[in-house]
């Protein structure tokens, strides 16, 4: 019995690759479900009573990209993780179809702890490379949200220049990355992503508080962040889901001002 235990510790689930992984493990305190690959740090985390809640900020500034589009009619996220964001496009986004692509079989097989609905005409959740699966589909995506993380941080597959090409190829015309860049050196992905989108295409957004970055980039012309793009995204939301992004559109909105008139905004 001690023999099999210790091979089954040492036994890693494998992406699809071939690479392996560290298991993906559920951690409960009190009220809240966590997903840990090491423990310690914690790589999402849901209230059991609100499972859609987004709880963690930068989640929240992630959907901002509705600014860009606040009607999207297919949204693509790389990296299901514990599924907030795919929870909260799947309740709040009813006009919007999810592709979620998540590289560990470990993660997926949790789903449901995490309470991510099943698979149905609006969401699709597959077990895929998340830079093979987003270069096989072009011109597919109103919005692209990518926050792919293992236990070493960034996956080298999503931090390469042909990954962000591959990005910007599968955006449609108007259509809009959101990435998370968490401790990490941000230097050489801004730079990839300026490569690939354009140097005046891509805003960094500080997430206060955290050690995180979001950044947008776009195909296409950004908005103003005025008064009229805050009223269309109002508009497109129900008020619950407006109540919880409002303060993040707000901020990136004010970013949008601020670059239109030639202020650095990502110091």
């Amino acid at each position: 019995m001690t023999w099999l235990a210790g091979l089954r510790r040492r036994v890693r689930p494998l992406d699809p690759t071939g690479l392996p992984l560290r298991p993906a493990r559920l951690r409960r305190v009190g009220a809240y479900t966590a997903l840990q690959f090491t423990r310690g740090q914690t790589q999402s985390r849901m209230l059991g009573d609100a499972p859609d809640q987004l709880l963690i900020d930068y989640t929240r500034t992630m959907l901002a990209a509705l600014l860009w589009q606040p009607r999207p009619r297919t949204i693509c996220m790389v990296g299901l993780g514990g599924g907030s964001q795919a929870k909260f496009i799947h309740r709040h986004l009813p006009g919007a179809r999810l592709e979620v692509v998540e590289n560990h079989p470990g993660v997926i097989a949790l789903r449901r702890e995490f309470q991510v609905p099943d698979d149905d005409a609006r969401l699709e959740v597959v077990l895929d490379d998340g830079a093979r699966f987003v270069a096989t589909r072009p011109g597919r995506y109103d919005l692209l949200l990518v926050d792919g993380y293992d236990a070493g941080g960034i996956p080298a597959a999503l931090s390469t220049v042909a990954f962000h090409d591959a990005c910007r190829n599968a955006l449609r015309p108007g259509g809009v990355l959101a990435t998370n860049l968490f401790c990490v050196d941000t230097a050489p992905h801004l730079e990839r992503l300026r490569r690939s989108f354009g140097a005046g295409n891509v805003l960094v957004v500080e997430e206060p508080r955290m050690s995180n970055q979001i950044v947008f980039a776009w195909a296409g012309v950004a908005p103003a962040g005025d008064a009229a793009d805050l009223a269309r995204v109002r508009a497109a939301l129900p008020a619950a889901a407006h109540a919880a992004l409002s303060p993040s559109l707000e901020r990136v909105a004010r970013a949008l001002r601020l670059r239109g008139v030639g202020v650095q905004v990502d110091a």
